[in-house]
């Protein structure tokens, strides 16, 4: 199949274009060239666009493509591309967010709506995509969404404690410093190695039939508390770390004021991946502690931490 990736170069697409290489697609990467590709191995056969998204003319660039699966990991632009490719494109597959869900209502979460979405774009992404899906039903073009928890592993700094992805805070949980928890420290954190996700994309892919009309979890195996996510760093640095508990007000208002950093804390990201693992034979091959083990070993080969 001819497969084009919007966002190849990113977290996810560095780990899902190989997949499809060495499945035996033909694979055109399309990126701003911000994040250089990668040069040997399957990659030597990967062709590259550099275009920035919703520029002017892109869906132009990428219809000449005629790609017969598409792969937008942005997925800031749904109808647009869909409207430029709907005669083009037999498969449609996007990229979402977890959180475009809502406050989880139950555990692990289905990939439908829980409660109103607490983020204006990601809100707005999610009823374009449930827009473009409903289109595409209609046209009798497949239709894939993707939705990931939060992204680990190697080429990204991980999550922090504070809910970022700090360098600053990571130096300060190698030496041990003490870790402010919202009580009881129960709260369901999902870290996925970002090899897994690219799995969610690279399973539909392969099992169209599948995975024609599905919003799609992935996701690691299971979740960890937050508790037990400080331990799994206290284990990774090899240094006992000190947990303090505060109440929810406190924390929000003193350890983590912005939503996107306290969310991670105040929502349970525990993805319910049953439905792609039934239809297409998804299985995350990291665990959570594995995906964070990873994504430190590449912060100290990168030279961010020192040791």
């Amino acid at each position: 199949m001819r497969v084009c990736v919007i966002g190849g170069t990113g977290h996810t697409g560095k780990n899902l274009t190989p997949m499809l290489v060495e499945a035996g697609h033909e694979v055109t990467v399309v990126s701003s060239g911000r994040t250089p590709m990668p040069e040997g191995g399957a990659w030597a056969s990967v062709g590259a666009v550099q275009l920035s998204y919703g520029a002017d003319g892109w869906t132009d660039t990428i219809r000449e493509l005629r790609p017969e699966v598409i792969i937008d990991i942005l997925q800031g632009r749904s109808p647009e591309l869909y409207g430029a490719l709907r005669d083009t494109c037999e498969h449609f597959i996007v990229c979402g967010s977890l959180w475009m869900l809502g406050l989880p209502r139950v555990v692990p979460t289905p990939a439908v709506t829980q409660a109103p979405c607490r983020f204006e774009s990601y809100a707005q992404r999610y009823e374009e995509m449930l827009a473009t899906r409903e289109r595409a039903g209609a046209d009798g073009i497949a239709f894939t969404a993707i939705m990931p928890p939060n992204i680990c592993g190697p080429y990204k700094i991980p999550l922090d404690t504070k809910g970022g992805r700090n360098i600053d805070v990571h130096r300060a949980l190698q030496r041990g410093e003490p870790v402010v928890l919202p009580e009881p420290g129960s709260n369901l954190i999902g870290p996925c190695d970002a090899e897994d996700i690219a799995r969610g994309f690279f399973c539909a892919a392969e099992n169209r039939g599948g995975a024609a009309g599905e919003i799609f979890n992935v996701g690691s195996a299971y979740a960890l508390t937050a508790l037990q996510f400080v331990e799994t760093y206290a284990d990774i640095y090899g240094v006992p770390i000190p947990v303090e508990f505060v109440s929810w007000e406190r924390f929000e208002a003193e350890v983590a004021p912005d939503l996107g950093s306290n969310w991670h804390f105040q929502a349970n990201m525990c993805p319910d991946i049953s439905p792609i693992s039934a239809k297409v034979g998804y299985r995350p091959e990291h665990s959570p502690e594995q995906a964070m083990e990873r994504a430190v070993r590449w912060m100290f080969d990168e030279g961010l931490l020192d040791g």
